[in-house]
């Protein structure tokens, strides 16, 4: 990844620009919210606010590097899932419950993403796009061409299947708080992201079976 964003993350342990980055994601995780303050996150830290702008810019710059520090991870293992000896459909499985478990992991991400996408800079938009957005798609085109050519899967518009997949995700995280003032339900507890990958596995592996197998599976 080459972008800016990147370009910023610490090459340090104990730089003071990771300190910053820590100290962000969890206030974000303690209040389950994105709008924490220079201040808060400077006391948090231990690191003087003016640092924000030496080290980010300000305080969208600081968000992005924290967005792509996160994403960082997930988006490295895409190759290497793609490069596995197994198949499509497992691959599939294996990456549904990892996109869940990063947005388990990094609860504000998705609101991050929201906000950077729509409510920040162009510039800001642009770099999510390239860090998150386009290596995800590239490889859900990947993924589902292997898919259709092994037999395993229907053909499907890559673009479709990442927004039902990272949509599914979205609104599991980002809409559970409307979620929870209609019926009531709970946070999203390490069980609840365990019964969602199960449940988002049956959803999408049942509904990308290949015209063959969706024959089979009614006759029999």
């Amino acid at each position: 990844m080459n972008t800016s964003a990147t370009s910023r993350l610490p090459g340090g342990r104990n730089s003071t620009a990771e300190k910053l980055l820590v100290a962000a994601s969890e206030l974000m995780i303690e209040r389950a919210a994105i709008e924490v303050s220079l201040s808060d996150i400077a006391q948090k830290s231990g690191v003087n606010a003016a640092l924000v702008k030496y080290h980010f810019g300000n305080k969208d710059g600081l968000l992005l590097a924290l967005l792509a520090r996160d994403a960082a991870t997930e988006v490295s293992q895409l190759e290497y899932l793609i490069s596995q000896p197994i198949s499509p459909t497992a691959k599939l499985r294996l990456h549904i419950g990892g996109i869940i478990r990063a947005y388990h992991q990094f609860p504000y991400m998705n609101r991050l993403i929201h906000y950077l996408l729509h409510e920040s800079s162009a510039e800001a938009a642009d770099e999510v796009s390239k860090f998150f957005v386009a290596p995800l798609l590239e490889f859900h085109r990947r993924l589902l061409a292997e898919g259709v050519k092994a037999g395993e899967f229907r053909k499907i518009d890559p673009v479709l299947f990442y927004t039902s997949l990272i949509g599914a995700c979205d609104h599991l995280f980002f809409g559970r708080h409307a979620m929870s003032r209609a019926t009531g339900v709970g946070p999203v507890t390490d069980e609840v992201c365990r019964e969602y990958i199960k449940h988002m596995e049956a959803l999408i592996c049942g509904g990308m079976l290949n015209q063959k197998d969706q024959g089979a599976a009614a006759t029999g």
